[in-house]
């Protein structure tokens, strides 16, 4: 059986940094960010480009390593698209076997099955203003957990119409927690909590708060 070296664990690291979860039902918690590079989405409203190629080889012991050193028991790993580096699997078990709390943001057109059950998944399921509804993968919510959450991003009244729909005749509502966020130069949050009250659908506004800490543009946080 061969043995997996140093330099067969390397993943493509764009930053990792500690600051205040911002989205999902941990908002408001401090957390670590590891963000992987590369994505192979273009979704018209993103907000992380420089994630798309940028990055530095790091090992899964070094990432481990600075992730101790920030001593915060939940960790977030992002991108990018995370599951497209296939070492992202051994990062997750690593965590997950020194006890952080783990979450995975994934835009749900990859693959979930091979995740640690460990991990808590926020899956984005992408809506038509997106520009990439086309490539969800929907066989993910026969795996997703009790404890995953699924995401909509809605850049307009036709995607919230998409999700509500999705949500209905999917029979999503009630198995896992269901975040509504705002493309926030698109739609105001005030119309999009309107549109939530209107459906008595058990819908999450889920405001960007790291946006309204530290403004639009700044990453790395």
């Amino acid at each position: 059986m061969s043995v997996m070296t140093g330099e067969d664990q390397i993943l493509k690291i764009n930053e990792i940094f500690y600051s205040i979860q911002g989205e999902s039902t941990q908002a408001g918690r401090p957390c670590v960010f590891v963000r992987l590079s590369h994505c192979n989405l273009r979704c018209n409203y993103c907000d992380t480009p420089y994630a798309f190629h940028d990055g530095r080889d790091m090992t899964v012991a070094a990432v481990l390593q600075q992730v101790r050193s920030y001593e915060c028991p939940l960790v977030e790993i992002t991108g990018g698209e995370p599951l497209l580096q296939k070492n992202v699997y051994l990062l997750f078990k690593s965590l997950c076997d020194e006890n952080y709390e783990v979450l995975l943001e994934t835009a749900g057109h990859m693959d979930i099955r091979q995740v640690d059950r460990r991990v808590r998944i926020i899956m984005d399921l992408k809506c038509p203003g997106s520009g990439e509804s086309e490539k969800v993968f929907w066989q993910n919510l026969e795996h997703l957990k009790p404890q995953d959450e699924i995401k909509f991003v809605i850049s307009n009244r036709s995607d919230f119409d998409w999700a509500v729909h999705t949500i209905r005749g999917r029979n999503l509502a009630g198995k896992w927690t269901i975040l509504v966020s705002p493309v926030l130069e698109r739609v105001e949050p005030v119309q999009l909590a309107a549109w939530i009250l209107e459906t008595k659908l058990p819908l999450r506004l889920q405001l960007q708060l790291h946006k309204f800490i530290w403004g639009m543009e700044k990453t790395g946080v």
